[in-house]
């Protein structure tokens, strides 16, 4: 947490009134409070495309932040100063047999907010809660958010949890999933009414992405003249199989480096395999770095080897950047990159089918200049942030009643 953002940390939302903490004089419009239940806070896609909403809508919406994994909230470090968050800590853990009281209880921490915003399967109950006693409590509408599944749904969804979604869902004011196979998802598997489905496509600040990064722009890293960076930003969670990677980048030439930017449990396994391989000197870990538009365009090659993804946000940034991009077939990943760029999206898992995706990129300097074009201007048409900012406001003040957010 930073800034305003943690001075505020142990306020909940009745702490503030419209004409304290916020700022607000009586002749601005009266500020309205989002409650966000996320399955984790730490800096992922999801994560950091709440807090560019947050940022976005300004200092006239109040945003009380509750992460389902405790303590894991580094995605605040993007926050804008200028607003006002709360972490409420006495909220009741979103993890835990749902159970009829554990429940209640759940849904009595979301009275007095306009909104509910939950996140992935970590934020379920909470779901489930506003769903039996919503209208009992007299709660606010909820809209919840799918934006993908982890590493113990990865050889397919469970059954249990798809009968529960369908439960939870079901007094929901919208589901938002950003990629064509999650709304196939929720429209089938978890039989959501069509009306209820909105397909967002994430989006980024394309035009930031533009200008060419230092060569020092990650931490404790300098790119020296000569050097072939295969780059990758995501969370170290098994789901993201960046042992695979690892193992991809093995039979490349010396002056391939592979730059994994990001935090999570994974860590000492990816670096292990690493050592394995006798590769530990190109293989590199920052940890999590903030301002992406600062370093991604340091990578000759962007690259994913995820069991699971649905519509990633680091690789709308490649693009934006102008990289190649060589991965596995997950999610909407084929159909997000340009047309001349889908020969490299490979099989979900072939591991040599991606090295010599990679291979061929080292080698083929021409291609690379062409695939930079290619996806830089796909991103420039198709991932702006505008349009995604527009479609939530949209969502967001429709679902409170509202013309338009304050």
């Amino acid at each position: 947490m930073c800034g305003r953002a943690s001075r505020l940390a142990n306020k909940g939302p009745r702490d503030f009134d419209d004409h304290g903490a916020s700022g607000m004089s009586a002749t601005r419009p009266a500020a309205v409070r989002f409650l966000h239940l996320h399955s984790t806070f730490a800096a992922g896609g999801k994560e950091r495309r709440a807090v560019r909403l947050m940022n976005a809508f300004g200092p006239h919406v109040h945003h009380a932040i509750v992460s389902g994994v405790p303590g894991a909230t580094s995605a605040a470090a993007e926050i804008d100063r200028a607003l006002t968050v709360s972490w409420p800590r006495d909220f009741p853990s979103l993890q835990g047999r749902p159970t009829p009281g554990r429940l209640k209880r759940i849904a009595e921490a979301m009275r007095g907010y306009d909104l509910v915003l939950t996140y992935n399967w970590g934020a379920m109950d909470a779901v489930m809660a506003h769903t039996l006693f919503g209208e009992m409590l007299s709660l606010p509408p909820l809209i919840h958010h799918e934006d993908g599944f982890n590493e113990d749904e990865r050889d397919g969804l469970k059954a249990s949890r798809n009968w529960y979604r369908r439960i939870a869902l079901g007094r929901a004011r919208s589901l938002v999933v950003p990629s064509e196979k999650l709304e196939e998802i929720a429209l089938t598997t978890w039989a959501q009414p069509i009306g209820r489905v909105q397909r967002i496509p994430n989006g980024i600040d394309v035009a930031a992405f533009a200008a060419e990064p230092k060569p020092d722009a990650l931490p404790g890293l300098i790119k020296r003249p000569g050097e072939f960076w295969i780059g990758t930003v995501a969370g170290l969670r098994p789901v993201k199989n960046l042992g695979a990677l690892v193992r991809a980048c093995a039979p490349l030439q010396d002056d391939c480096h592979l730059v994994i930017v990001g935090e999570g449990p994974e860590r000492q396994a990816i670096l292990a395999e690493a050592e394995r391989l006798g590769i530990e000197h190109r293989v590199h870990l920052p940890g999590f770095a903030p301002a992406p538009e600062t370093y991604i365009g340091l990578f000759d090659v962007f690259s994913l080897s995820s069991h699971s993804e649905q519509f990633p946000i680091s690789l709308v940034e490649a693009m934006a950047a102008g990289r190649p991009v060589a991965a596995f077939d997950v999610g909407d990943v084929a159909e997000m990159v340009a047309s001349e760029n889908r020969r490299l999206i490979v099989p979900a898992g072939d591991e040599l089918a991606l090295s010599d995706a990679l291979a061929a990129l080292f080698h083929d300097t021409r291609a690379r200049g062409e695939l930079r074009k290619a996806n830089r201007a796909k991103a420039r048409a198709e991932f702006d942030e505008t349009r995604m900012i527009d479609a939530y406001r949209r969502l967001y003040a429709s679902a409170m009643g509202r013309a338009s957010l304050p």
